[in-house]
């Protein structure tokens, strides 16, 4: 467990009993206990939110190349940019 041995353990509860008492340890727990839950579920969330942007990024870029003539105007684009290439070459 995290790399401590059972003797490392027992003292980290030693001191915890006499820094907190007895009383105050279930407390102490519990309060731990709502806040890793709570840890979780905002990770959960934001893996959820992250998986769902993922989806609507994909659905626009499909939106996007369906937009007519958007094809002939990438294909004009990559000619004139041969064009230009061309045109350096021979300067």
């Amino acid at each position: 467990m995290f790399g401590l041995g059972f003797p490392e353990i027992v003292v980290i509860l030693v001191i915890l009993f006499v820094l907190f008492g007895a009383k105050r340890i279930p407390e102490i727990g519990a309060g731990l206990g709502k806040t890793v839950k709570e840890l979780r579920k905002i990770r959960d969330e934001r893996k959820e939110e992250k998986e769902t942007s993922k989806g609507l990024v994909s659905e626009l870029k499909k939106e996007v190349e369906e937009i007519p003539g958007l094809k002939e105007v990438k294909e004009l684009k990559e000619t004139a940019n041969k064009i230009r290439n061309i045109k350096n070459l021979l300067k």
